[in-house]
């Protein structure tokens, strides 16, 4: 349980947090090889090799999150092979009734992900996620990933917040650390973040298995 009058906004990540991480587990894992594969004409096991090889180097950088760079270095459309799988893109349970809550409770709450610009457009058009909370902010547009150190300073020059009064709810273990170097105070993961995959076993941070279990009321 959170006690909310310690609380004044909420950073929520979007993909393996709010929406399903299936969408995009799938495309990378086996959607994008199967068509990488098609049109490059190559064997599953090549096609796979190659991209595994390529993702895996941009691990950690704002590359790893780029449409476009995608796009570039696998010579294809990224965008329009995402478009093919989008009827997967869909919300965690209980994500829509706790950023009501928020709402009512009078808890700001904002979008911070590291998804390419184009695709967050994609997902909101599938979802309408951008009409539940306060504002949606874009790794992209500061040049570095939610994992960069000086990524919360500068995240604070335009959403300004108090680091001791912040939650912040993300599925991936590296930012949530970087969350915490600077000194944001309460910090959540999310024990499924891809509905077709197992929970997670995770001891280094509290882990949140139902957005039931943290709504606030709307006293508080």
């Amino acid at each position: 349980m959170l006690d909310w009058t310690t609380i004044d906004t909420v950073l929520l990540d979007m993909d393996g947090t709010l929406l399903d991480l299936h969408f995009d587990s799938y495309f990378w894992l086996e959607h994008l090889p199967r068509r990488y594969a098609e049109i490059h004409r190559l064997s599953s096991e090549e096609a796979a090799s190659i991209l595994n090889e390529q993702i895996m180097a941009q691990q950690g950088t704002l590359n790893w999150y780029c449409v476009d760079y995608w796009s570039r270095e696998l010579n294809l459309d990224v965008m329009a092979l995402k478009q093919e799988v989008q009827d997967k893109i869909g919300f965690r349970p209980h994500v829509q009734g706790f950023l009501r809550a928020l709402r009512c409770a009078g808890v700001r709450s904002v979008i911070v992900t590291n998804c390419h610009p184009d695709l967050v457009l994609m997902k909101f058009g599938k979802t309408g996620l951008d009409q539940l909370v306060d504002e949606v902010l874009i790794s992209h547009s500061f040049g570095k990933p939610k994992e960069a150190p000086s990524f919360w300073r500068d995240l604070q020059q335009v959403e300004p917040f108090n680091p001791l009064r912040t939650l912040l709810i993300d599925d991936s273990l590296p930012v949530l650390r970087s969350a915490a170097t600077f000194g944001i105070a309460h910090l959540l993961t999310i024990g499924q973040p891809d509905s077709q995959q197992p929970v997670r076993k995770i001891d280094e941070f509290p882990v949140l298995h139902s957005f039931r279990d943290i709504q606030p009321s709307n006293d508080e």
